[in-house]
């Protein structure tokens, strides 16, 4: 597993947390991204009463859609190591009044998951260091245990690839600063390597898998069964 840099890790959280306010309007406003999150947990599948985990999940979009699948008698935790995204999480939290909502601070590489049923990310897997050793923790740490990915990457289909050159420069754009820098390669590059080792560890170690592309291939959706 990829150590850590704890500068460049205290760097990010200060950069998704300065841009939580405008994530948040794209994360729950921008064209098909609501579908992107009903598939997310159709795949998923948690039955009603299960405990969820939403790691990476940013300002809360998701919670929602997890919260109504697993009803009043279950329950969903966000983690998130942003404390601007963490904030704004809660406060839709509490706003809707849910009292088996939960979210808290932490590291999607050091996760407490004993007792979770499934475990959910989107739009994770390119901020983390090394995806598929992440992935391949949370899937030790499991029992018999759902598990489903969405992330976004370059487009492999028509005609999603004609928009890949603009899709670079939103990922560049959205990147924090220095990311080609440290890796020696573009945003769009270390972000398809992410997401690809991702995946592909859901699919090796999972059984009863499922994969699909979606928004023209820019979306990446996997889930299987630990």
């Amino acid at each position: 597993m990829t150590t850590p840099d704890p500068e460049r890790a205290s760097a990010a959280r200060s950069f998704y947390s300065r841009w939580a306010p405008g994530y948040d309007y794209l994360a729950t406003h921008a064209p098909g991204v609501r579908c992107l999150r009903t598939a997310l947990v159709d795949a998923l599948d948690p039955a009603r009463g299960d405990t969820v985990v939403d790691v990476g999940c940013g300002t809360g979009a998701t919670l929602p859609y997890l919260r109504e699948r697993v009803g009043r008698e279950g329950r969903v935790v966000g983690v998130d190591f942003a404390p601007g995204a963490v904030a704004r999480a809660r406060a839709r939290v509490e706003r809707a009044g849910w009292t088996n909502v939960t979210v808290c601070r932490g590291d999607a590489t050091r996760l407490p998951l004993d007792g979770a049923d499934a475990v959910a990310a989107s739009f994770l897997m390119g901020m983390l260091p090394d995806p598929a050793a992440t992935v391949e923790g949370w899937l030790d740490a499991l029992g018999p245990t759902r598990i489903a990915l969405l992330d976004l990457a370059r487009s492999h289909r028509r005609p999603g690839r004609s928009l890949n050159p603009l899709f670079r420069v939103v990922v560049r754009a959205s990147a924090p600063p220095g990311t080609a820098e440290h890796h020696g390669e573009s945003p769009a590059r270390v972000l398809d390597r992410r997401v690809a080792a991702a995946h592909r560890t859901v699919l090796k170690r999972c059984t009863g898998t499922t994969h699909a592309t979606r928004a023209g291939g820019f979306a990446y959706l996997s889930a299987g069964r630990r």
